[in-house]
């Protein structure tokens, strides 16, 4: 066994400094909670398998504003009523009126 011996201010230190981060930790959890419990939401793969797209046409949704997105630590999420309002009046590709076009 291994006995390191440290300063008791050093390890107050710690202590304060892993009790901050709780602390913040705690704060961001209280905050995007009541976000996430209003309303389901959904990660690209799950809105791909649903919609059957691919990623690619789910880029192009989001570039052209067709389908509204939220970002939190670098990753997209969707709200489900969103996808299923979009899915209700029909997958958008392929019209004219969009942009989307076979030519």
């Amino acid at each position: 066994m291994e006995v390191i011996a440290i300063q008791k201010s050093a390890l107050d230190g710690m202590k304060n400094e892993l009790k901050a981060l709780l602390e913040l930790t705690e704060n961001a959890t209280q905050k995007y909670t009541s976000i996430f419990n209003e309303e389901q939401w959904l990660d690209n793969q799950e809105v791909c398998l649903m919609m059957n797209i691919t990623k690619r046409t789910l880029q192009t949704y989001k570039d052209k504003g067709l389908l509204p997105y939220s970002r939190l630590n670098r990753k997209n999420y969707y709200k489900l009523s969103d996808v299923q309002a979009l899915l209700e009046v029909g997958q958008p590709y392929n019209t004219a009126e969009n942009g989307f076009t076979d030519e």
